[in-house]
C-alpha cells in the first residue's frame, strides 16, 4: 500500500506533524481488535484499551523510520506501548485533567503515532498553546513552571466545565487540528500539549466495530 504523506508545522514552535493517509492495512487491525477484550488501562485514557501486538506494527515502523530520521531527526524505533483505544467516557464522568489539553511525555525524542481506524470521520486530534507560558511542547526544564502557571491559571479562572475541550479557552489557544480520516495515521512528539478533538454528539460506543477506535502507539528512538 502506498503512503500519501504530508508535512505540517504548527505554532511558534513549528512542531512538526506527519500525516499518512492510506497508512496500513486498516481491516487486518479492526479484525484483530474484534477478537480482543478491552478495559480502561492507565489513569487518563477516557475509555477503554486493548494491547496491540508488536507483530501488528512492525512492517510499519521499518517503513516509518526514514520518515522519523528525517523529519524528527530520530530512528531506531522501538515500541514502548501500543493499545487499541475507544472513547467511552461521558463527557460529564470526565476527571478534571482529562477536560486540558495534555502531554504524554517529557523527552522530545518519544514520538506518538495515531492512527484512526473508525469510519466515523468527524472526530481528530487538536494542538494547543498554553497561553500564560506559551509553551506549546513541555520538556523537563518547562515541567515546573508550566504547572506552577497551569495551577495558578485554574485558581483564576477555575476548572473547565465538565466536556471535552474543543477550541480555544481562557488557558489554552488551539493551533491545530488534524482530521480523523479513515486508516490516517499522525506522528508527532509526545512532548506537545494536544488532546482529541470530538464532535459533541460523538457516539461513545465501546464496540470496536462501530465507535471511535485507533491505536495509539509510543515510540522510543534508540538512536
Amino acid at each position: 500500500m502506498e503512503w500519501t504523506i504530508a508535512i505540517t508545522r504548527h505554532g511558534a514552535e513549528a512542531q512538526p506533524v506527519v500525516v499518512i493517509d492510506g497508512f496500513a492495512d486498516a481491516a487486518r487491525f479492526r479484525d484483530d481488535a474484534a477478537f480482543l477484550s478491552f478495559a480502561p488501562i492507565g489513569a487518563h485514557y477516557p475509555g477503554i484499551r486493548a494491547p496491540v501486538a508488536p507483530r501488528m506494527l512492525h512492517d510499519l515502523l521499518v517503513r516509518l523510520d526514514p520518515v522519523a530520521r528525517a523529519v524528527f531527526g530520530v530512528g531506531g524505533l522501538a515500541i514502548a506501548d501500543a493499545f487499541y483505544s475507544i472513547v467511552t467516557t461521558p463527557p460529564a464522568a470526565l476527571t478534571p485533567i482529562q477536560r486540558l489539553p495534555h502531554f504524554d511525555e517529557l523527552s522530545p525524542r518519544r514520538l506518538a503515532l495515531l492512527h484512526y481506524l473508525s469510519p466515523d470521520e468527524r472526530s481528530g486530534t487538536a494542538f494547543y498553546r498554553h497561553r500564560t507560558t506559551g509553551f506549546e511542547s513541555i520538556d523537563a526544564t518547562r515541567l515546573a513552571p508550566y504547572r506552577a502557571a497551569l495551577d495558578a491559571d485554574l485558581l483564576r479562572h477555575g476548572l473547565p466545565g465538565a466536556g471535552y475541550i474543543a477550541g480555544d479557552t481562557p488557558l489554552f489557544e488551539r493551533l491545530a487540528v488534524h482530521e480523523g480520516r479513515f486508516n490516517r495515521a499522525i506522528l508527532y512528539r509526545s512532548n506537545t500539549l494536544h488532546c482529541a478533538d470530538l464532535p459533541t454528539d460523538l457516539a461513545l460506543d465501546p464496540d470496536p466495530a462501530s465507535g471511535r477506535l485507533t491505536v495509539n502507539t509510543f515510540l522510543d528512538a534508540t538512536d
